[in-house]
Protein backbone atom coordinates (compact mmCIF):
# COMPACT_ATOMS: atom_id res chain seq x y z
CA UNK A 1 0.00 0.00 0.00
CA UNK A 2 1.00 3.67 -0.29
CA UNK A 3 1.98 3.97 3.37
CA UNK A 4 4.61 1.23 3.10
CA UNK A 5 8.20 2.47 3.05
CA UNK A 6 9.29 -0.08 0.45
CA UNK A 7 7.51 -0.59 -2.85
CA UNK A 8 7.86 -2.57 -6.02
CA UNK A 9 9.08 -0.21 -8.73
CA UNK A 10 8.63 -1.18 -12.37
CA UNK A 11 11.08 0.16 -14.93
CA UNK A 12 9.49 -0.08 -18.38
CA UNK A 13 12.01 -1.13 -21.03
CA UNK A 14 12.04 -1.09 -24.80
CA UNK A 15 11.13 -4.71 -25.71
CA UNK A 16 14.39 -6.57 -26.24
CA UNK A 17 16.47 -4.24 -24.05
CA UNK A 18 15.40 -5.49 -20.63
CA UNK A 19 18.75 -7.12 -19.85
CA UNK A 20 20.94 -4.02 -20.30
CA UNK A 21 18.40 -1.99 -18.30
CA UNK A 22 18.71 -4.51 -15.45
CA UNK A 23 22.51 -4.20 -15.62
CA UNK A 24 22.23 -0.42 -15.47
CA UNK A 25 19.88 -0.60 -12.46
CA UNK A 26 22.32 -2.87 -10.62
CA UNK A 27 25.25 -0.56 -11.38
CA UNK A 28 23.25 2.39 -10.10
CA UNK A 29 22.64 0.61 -6.81
CA UNK A 30 18.96 -0.28 -7.09
CA UNK A 31 17.90 -3.27 -4.99
CA UNK A 32 16.41 -6.52 -6.22
CA UNK A 33 16.72 -5.80 -9.95
CA UNK A 34 14.88 -8.56 -11.81
CA UNK A 35 13.95 -8.88 -15.48
CA UNK A 36 10.20 -9.35 -15.95
CA UNK A 37 7.99 -9.16 -19.07
CA UNK A 38 8.22 -5.62 -20.40
CA UNK A 39 10.94 -4.34 -18.12
CA UNK A 40 12.71 -4.63 -14.80
CA UNK A 41 11.44 -4.55 -11.22
CA UNK A 42 13.40 -3.10 -8.31
CA UNK A 43 12.40 -2.33 -4.73
CA UNK A 44 12.77 0.86 -2.76
CA UNK A 45 11.15 3.92 -1.23
CA UNK A 46 10.07 7.12 -2.96
CA UNK A 47 13.61 8.47 -3.12
CA UNK A 48 14.50 5.46 -5.28
CA UNK A 49 11.60 6.32 -7.59
CA UNK A 50 12.96 9.83 -7.99
CA UNK A 51 16.48 8.51 -8.49
CA UNK A 52 15.33 6.06 -11.17
CA UNK A 53 13.68 8.84 -13.16
CA UNK A 54 16.74 11.05 -12.85
CA UNK A 55 19.52 8.53 -13.52
CA UNK A 56 18.43 5.55 -15.60
CA UNK A 57 19.19 5.95 -19.29
CA UNK A 58 17.37 2.83 -20.45
CA UNK A 59 14.00 3.14 -18.69
CA UNK A 60 11.07 4.45 -20.74
CA UNK A 61 8.98 5.18 -17.66
CA UNK A 62 8.98 4.40 -13.93
CA UNK A 63 5.85 3.01 -12.29
CA UNK A 64 5.32 2.57 -8.55
CA UNK A 65 2.99 -0.29 -7.65
CA UNK A 66 1.09 0.75 -4.57
CA UNK A 67 -1.88 -1.62 -4.13
CA UNK A 68 -3.15 -5.05 -5.11
CA UNK A 69 -6.33 -6.96 -4.35
CA UNK A 70 -8.60 -9.56 -5.99
CA UNK A 71 -11.93 -8.55 -7.51
CA UNK A 72 -14.35 -10.60 -9.58
CA UNK A 73 -17.02 -7.98 -10.32
CA UNK A 74 -17.30 -4.21 -10.65
CA UNK A 75 -19.06 -3.65 -7.33
CA UNK A 76 -16.19 -5.37 -5.54
CA UNK A 77 -13.66 -3.27 -7.44
CA UNK A 78 -15.59 -0.11 -6.53
CA UNK A 79 -15.78 -0.97 -2.82
CA UNK A 80 -12.12 -1.91 -2.46
CA UNK A 81 -10.93 1.04 -4.54
CA UNK A 82 -12.65 3.43 -2.15
CA UNK A 83 -10.66 1.99 0.76
CA UNK A 84 -7.30 2.76 -0.80
CA UNK A 85 -5.44 5.66 0.92
CA UNK A 86 -5.65 8.01 -2.04
CA UNK A 87 -4.85 11.02 0.15
CA UNK A 88 -1.41 9.54 0.87
CA UNK A 89 -0.64 9.56 -2.86
CA UNK A 90 -2.67 12.24 -4.65
CA UNK A 91 -3.25 15.94 -4.06
CA UNK A 92 -6.92 17.00 -4.14
CA UNK A 93 -6.09 20.04 -6.30
CA UNK A 94 -4.06 18.14 -8.93
CA UNK A 95 -6.08 16.50 -11.73
CA UNK A 96 -5.63 12.79 -12.36
CA UNK A 97 -6.48 10.30 -15.09
CA UNK A 98 -6.94 6.55 -14.95
CA UNK A 99 -6.01 3.88 -17.47
CA UNK A 100 -7.22 0.28 -17.12
CA UNK A 101 -6.53 -3.00 -18.87
CA UNK A 102 -8.14 -6.40 -18.30
CA UNK A 103 -6.92 -9.83 -19.30
CA UNK A 104 -8.31 -13.25 -18.49
CA UNK A 105 -10.56 -11.83 -15.77
CA UNK A 106 -14.23 -11.83 -14.90
CA UNK A 107 -14.10 -8.04 -14.94
CA UNK A 108 -13.60 -7.97 -18.68
CA UNK A 109 -14.71 -4.43 -19.53
CA UNK A 110 -11.64 -2.22 -18.99
CA UNK A 111 -13.60 0.96 -19.66
CA UNK A 112 -16.15 0.18 -16.92
CA UNK A 113 -13.32 -0.66 -14.51
CA UNK A 114 -11.65 2.65 -15.25
CA UNK A 115 -14.87 4.55 -14.57
CA UNK A 116 -15.30 2.86 -11.19
CA UNK A 117 -11.79 3.80 -10.10
CA UNK A 118 -12.20 7.36 -11.38
CA UNK A 119 -15.40 7.73 -9.36
CA UNK A 120 -13.77 6.23 -6.28
CA UNK A 121 -10.94 8.79 -6.46
CA UNK A 122 -13.28 11.72 -7.16
CA UNK A 123 -15.73 10.79 -4.40
CA UNK A 124 -13.16 10.07 -1.68
CA UNK A 125 -10.64 12.83 -2.42
CA UNK A 126 -12.47 15.39 -4.53
CA UNK A 127 -9.80 15.22 -7.21
CA UNK A 128 -10.85 16.29 -10.70
CA UNK A 129 -10.64 13.60 -13.38
CA UNK A 130 -9.02 14.88 -16.57
CA UNK A 131 -8.11 12.61 -19.52
CA UNK A 132 -5.18 14.95 -20.28
CA UNK A 133 -3.80 15.06 -16.71
CA UNK A 134 -0.09 14.48 -16.19
CA UNK A 135 -0.70 12.32 -13.12
CA UNK A 136 -1.84 8.87 -14.23
CA UNK A 137 -3.13 5.92 -12.21
CA UNK A 138 -2.82 2.59 -13.99
CA UNK A 139 -5.01 -0.42 -13.18
CA UNK A 140 -4.09 -3.83 -14.53
CA UNK A 141 -6.60 -6.66 -13.99
CA UNK A 142 -5.16 -10.07 -14.74
CA UNK A 143 -6.67 -13.37 -13.62
CA UNK A 144 -9.04 -11.41 -11.33
CA UNK A 145 -6.13 -9.68 -9.53
CA UNK A 146 -6.20 -5.88 -9.58
CA UNK A 147 -2.82 -4.15 -9.47
CA UNK A 148 -2.62 -0.37 -9.08
CA UNK A 149 0.38 1.68 -10.16
CA UNK A 150 1.13 5.36 -10.52
CA UNK A 151 3.16 6.61 -13.47
CA UNK A 152 5.84 8.72 -11.80
CA UNK A 153 7.51 9.87 -15.02
CA UNK A 154 4.89 11.75 -17.03
CA UNK A 155 6.34 12.19 -20.49
CA UNK A 156 8.35 9.18 -21.65
CA UNK A 157 11.90 9.29 -20.34
CA UNK A 158 13.57 9.29 -23.76
CA UNK A 159 12.45 12.92 -23.84
CA UNK A 160 15.52 14.22 -22.05
CA UNK A 161 14.48 17.82 -22.43
CA UNK A 162 17.15 18.92 -24.89
CA UNK A 163 16.16 17.56 -28.32
CA UNK A 164 15.05 20.66 -30.18
CA UNK A 165 15.60 19.23 -33.64
CA UNK A 166 14.74 15.77 -34.95
CA UNK A 167 16.09 14.17 -38.11
CA UNK A 168 14.34 11.49 -40.14
CA UNK A 169 13.58 8.20 -38.27
CA UNK A 170 15.30 9.22 -35.02
CA UNK A 171 16.57 6.60 -32.61
CA UNK A 172 15.18 7.13 -29.14
CA UNK A 173 17.76 8.17 -26.57
CA UNK A 174 16.86 5.28 -24.29
CA UNK A 175 17.58 2.81 -27.11
CA UNK A 176 20.81 4.57 -28.08
CA UNK A 177 22.06 4.38 -24.49
CA UNK A 178 21.29 0.67 -24.19
CA UNK A 179 22.89 -0.17 -27.55
CA UNK A 180 26.01 1.71 -26.42
CA UNK A 181 25.97 -0.37 -23.23
CA UNK A 182 25.56 -3.59 -25.22
CA UNK A 183 28.67 -2.61 -27.20
CA UNK A 184 30.66 -2.33 -23.98
CA UNK A 185 30.81 1.47 -23.97
CA UNK A 186 31.43 2.97 -20.52
CA UNK A 187 32.53 6.50 -21.38
CA UNK A 188 36.29 6.22 -21.69
CA UNK A 189 36.65 5.90 -25.46
CA UNK A 190 35.66 7.92 -28.52
CA UNK A 191 32.43 7.21 -30.39
CA UNK A 192 31.97 7.76 -34.12
CA UNK A 193 28.53 7.64 -35.78
CA UNK A 194 28.86 7.84 -39.59
CA UNK A 195 25.08 8.32 -40.06
CA UNK A 196 24.32 10.38 -36.97
CA UNK A 197 20.91 11.84 -37.82
CA UNK A 198 19.95 14.10 -34.91
CA UNK A 199 22.86 12.81 -32.86
CA UNK A 200 21.44 10.34 -30.35
CA UNK A 201 24.46 7.99 -30.17
CA UNK A 202 26.99 10.81 -30.03
CA UNK A 203 25.13 12.89 -27.46
CA UNK A 204 24.31 9.92 -25.22
CA UNK A 205 27.96 8.84 -25.39
CA UNK A 206 29.21 12.28 -24.40
CA UNK A 207 26.69 12.54 -21.56
CA UNK A 208 27.71 9.13 -20.20
CA UNK A 209 31.37 10.16 -20.33
CA UNK A 210 30.60 13.41 -18.50
CA UNK A 211 28.49 11.68 -15.83
CA UNK A 212 25.46 13.82 -16.66
CA UNK A 213 22.08 12.59 -15.42
CA UNK A 214 19.67 12.02 -18.34
CA UNK A 215 16.77 13.56 -16.42
CA UNK A 216 18.59 16.69 -15.27
CA UNK A 217 16.77 19.12 -17.58
CA UNK A 218 13.16 17.99 -17.31
CA UNK A 219 10.27 17.69 -14.87
CA UNK A 220 8.45 14.55 -13.77
CA UNK A 221 4.92 13.58 -12.78
CA UNK A 222 6.05 12.58 -9.27
CA UNK A 223 6.57 16.28 -8.51
CA UNK A 224 2.74 16.61 -8.55
CA UNK A 225 2.13 13.84 -6.00
CA UNK A 226 1.47 14.15 -2.26
CA UNK A 227 4.60 12.07 -1.60
CA UNK A 228 6.94 14.64 -3.15
CA UNK A 229 9.55 16.34 -0.97
CA UNK A 230 11.20 19.20 -2.87
CA UNK A 231 14.11 19.54 -0.45
CA UNK A 232 14.93 15.81 -0.56
CA UNK A 233 14.70 15.91 -4.36
CA UNK A 234 17.19 18.76 -4.56
CA UNK A 235 19.57 16.87 -2.28
CA UNK A 236 19.43 13.86 -4.63
CA UNK A 237 20.08 16.07 -7.65
CA UNK A 238 23.03 17.61 -5.82
CA UNK A 239 24.78 14.28 -5.32
CA UNK A 240 25.43 13.71 -9.05
CA UNK A 241 29.14 13.93 -9.82
CA UNK A 242 30.09 15.21 -13.26
CA UNK A 243 33.36 15.82 -15.05
CA UNK A 244 34.83 16.64 -18.44
CA UNK A 245 35.15 13.61 -20.75
CA UNK A 246 38.67 12.55 -21.65
CA UNK A 247 37.82 12.15 -25.33
CA UNK A 248 35.65 13.65 -28.07
CA UNK A 249 32.57 12.19 -29.78
CA UNK A 250 31.99 12.45 -33.52
CA UNK A 251 28.94 12.41 -35.74
CA UNK A 252 28.82 12.54 -39.54
CA UNK A 253 25.90 12.63 -41.96
CA UNK A 254 25.53 13.34 -45.66
CA UNK A 255 22.44 15.44 -44.92
CA UNK A 256 23.38 18.99 -43.83
CA UNK A 257 20.02 19.37 -42.09
CA UNK A 258 20.77 16.38 -39.88
CA UNK A 259 24.18 17.81 -39.00
CA UNK A 260 22.60 21.14 -38.03
CA UNK A 261 20.00 19.32 -35.93
CA UNK A 262 22.64 17.29 -34.13
CA UNK A 263 24.71 20.39 -33.37
CA UNK A 264 21.65 22.21 -32.01
CA UNK A 265 20.77 19.24 -29.80
CA UNK A 266 24.32 18.94 -28.47
CA UNK A 267 24.32 22.65 -27.66
CA UNK A 268 20.98 22.36 -25.85
CA UNK A 269 22.27 19.35 -23.90
CA UNK A 270 25.31 21.30 -22.77
CA UNK A 271 27.86 18.93 -24.29
CA UNK A 272 28.80 20.82 -27.48
CA UNK A 273 32.42 21.19 -26.29
CA UNK A 274 32.87 17.41 -26.43
CA UNK A 275 31.09 16.68 -29.70
CA UNK A 276 31.99 17.30 -33.32
CA UNK A 277 29.43 17.04 -36.14
CA UNK A 278 30.34 17.30 -39.82
CA UNK A 279 28.73 16.71 -43.19
CA UNK A 280 30.40 13.71 -44.86
CA UNK A 281 29.57 10.63 -46.88
CA UNK A 282 30.35 7.12 -45.68
CA UNK A 283 33.06 6.73 -48.30
CA UNK A 284 34.89 9.80 -46.90
CA UNK A 285 34.83 8.52 -43.32
CA UNK A 286 38.18 8.50 -41.50
CA UNK A 287 39.03 7.76 -37.87
CA UNK A 288 39.69 10.83 -35.70
CA UNK A 289 43.15 11.31 -34.17
CA UNK A 290 43.78 9.39 -30.97
CA UNK A 291 43.06 5.92 -29.64
CA UNK A 292 40.47 3.59 -31.19
CA UNK A 293 36.98 3.34 -29.81
CA UNK A 294 33.50 2.46 -31.06
CA UNK A 295 31.87 3.09 -34.44
CA UNK A 296 28.12 2.70 -34.08
CA UNK A 297 25.39 3.45 -36.58
CA UNK A 298 21.66 3.14 -37.18
CA UNK A 299 21.64 3.07 -41.01
CA UNK A 300 18.51 3.07 -43.21
CA UNK A 301 16.76 -0.32 -43.14
CA UNK A 302 15.00 -0.51 -46.49
CA UNK A 303 11.42 -1.24 -45.42
CA UNK A 304 9.87 -0.74 -48.86
CA UNK A 305 10.08 -3.25 -51.72
CA UNK A 306 13.30 -2.71 -53.63
CA UNK A 307 14.96 -0.57 -50.96
CA UNK A 308 17.12 -3.37 -49.58
CA UNK A 309 18.80 -4.02 -52.90
CA UNK A 310 19.60 -0.32 -53.22
CA UNK A 311 20.97 -0.15 -49.66
CA UNK A 312 23.34 -3.09 -50.00
CA UNK A 313 25.85 -0.80 -51.68
CA UNK A 314 25.67 1.63 -48.73
CA UNK A 315 26.20 -1.13 -46.17
CA UNK A 316 28.96 -2.60 -48.30
CA UNK A 317 30.72 0.75 -48.49
CA UNK A 318 30.46 1.19 -44.71
CA UNK A 319 31.94 -2.24 -44.06
CA UNK A 320 34.78 -1.65 -46.55
CA UNK A 321 35.70 1.70 -44.98
CA UNK A 322 35.69 0.26 -41.47
CA UNK A 323 37.83 -2.73 -42.39
CA UNK A 324 40.34 -0.61 -44.31
CA UNK A 325 40.62 2.45 -42.02
CA UNK A 326 39.39 1.57 -38.53
CA UNK A 327 41.80 -1.10 -37.34
CA UNK A 328 41.45 -1.58 -33.57
CA UNK A 329 37.97 -0.05 -33.48
CA UNK A 330 34.84 -2.01 -32.58
CA UNK A 331 31.76 -1.65 -34.75
CA UNK A 332 28.04 -1.79 -33.94
CA UNK A 333 25.26 -1.72 -36.54
CA UNK A 334 21.55 -1.51 -35.70
CA UNK A 335 19.41 -2.82 -38.56
CA UNK A 336 16.23 -4.74 -39.29
CA UNK A 337 17.83 -6.86 -42.02
CA UNK A 338 20.30 -9.69 -41.54
CA UNK A 339 21.15 -9.58 -45.23
CA UNK A 340 22.04 -5.88 -45.02
CA UNK A 341 24.23 -6.59 -42.00
CA UNK A 342 25.96 -9.34 -43.99
CA UNK A 343 26.48 -6.92 -46.88
CA UNK A 344 29.02 -5.07 -44.72
CA UNK A 345 31.21 -8.21 -44.67
CA UNK A 346 32.17 -7.26 -41.11
CA UNK A 347 33.10 -10.10 -38.73
CA UNK A 348 30.01 -9.81 -36.54
CA UNK A 349 29.55 -11.75 -33.35
CA UNK A 350 26.14 -13.45 -32.82
CA UNK A 351 23.38 -10.86 -33.24
CA UNK A 352 21.70 -9.33 -30.23
CA UNK A 353 18.05 -9.88 -29.29
CA UNK A 354 15.20 -8.51 -31.39
CA UNK A 355 14.33 -4.97 -30.29
CA UNK A 356 11.13 -3.08 -31.08
CA UNK A 357 12.05 0.24 -32.71
CA UNK A 358 8.71 1.96 -33.25
CA UNK A 359 7.10 -1.20 -34.61
CA UNK A 360 10.16 -2.24 -36.65
CA UNK A 361 12.08 -5.25 -35.35
CA UNK A 362 15.79 -4.45 -35.26
CA UNK A 363 18.90 -6.14 -33.88
CA UNK A 364 22.36 -5.01 -32.88
CA UNK A 365 25.22 -6.54 -34.83
CA UNK A 366 28.63 -5.88 -33.30
CA UNK A 367 32.26 -6.86 -33.76
CA UNK A 368 35.33 -7.35 -31.65
CA UNK A 369 38.20 -4.90 -32.39
CA UNK A 370 38.73 -4.92 -36.15
CA UNK A 371 42.04 -6.22 -37.50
Amino acid sequence: MVSSSTHEIFLAATPGLERPLMQEAVERGFSGATVVPGGVTVTGDWTEVWRANLLLRGANRVLLRFAQFPAVHLAQLDKRSRKLPWADLLKPDVPVRVEATSRRSRIYHAGAARERVEKAIADTLGTRIDPEAEVKIMLRIEKDMCTFSVDTSGELLHKRGYKLSVAKAPLRETMAAMFLRECGFTGGEPVVDPMCGSGSFVIEGAEIAAGLAPGRDRSFAFEQLATFDADAWQRIRGTIETGAPQTLFFGFDRNPGAVDAARSNAEAAGIADWTRFSQATVSALKPPPGPPGLVIANPPYGLRIGDEKRLRALYGSLGKVLMERFSGWRAGIVTSSQSLARATRLPFEPAGPVVDHGGTKVRLYQTAPLK
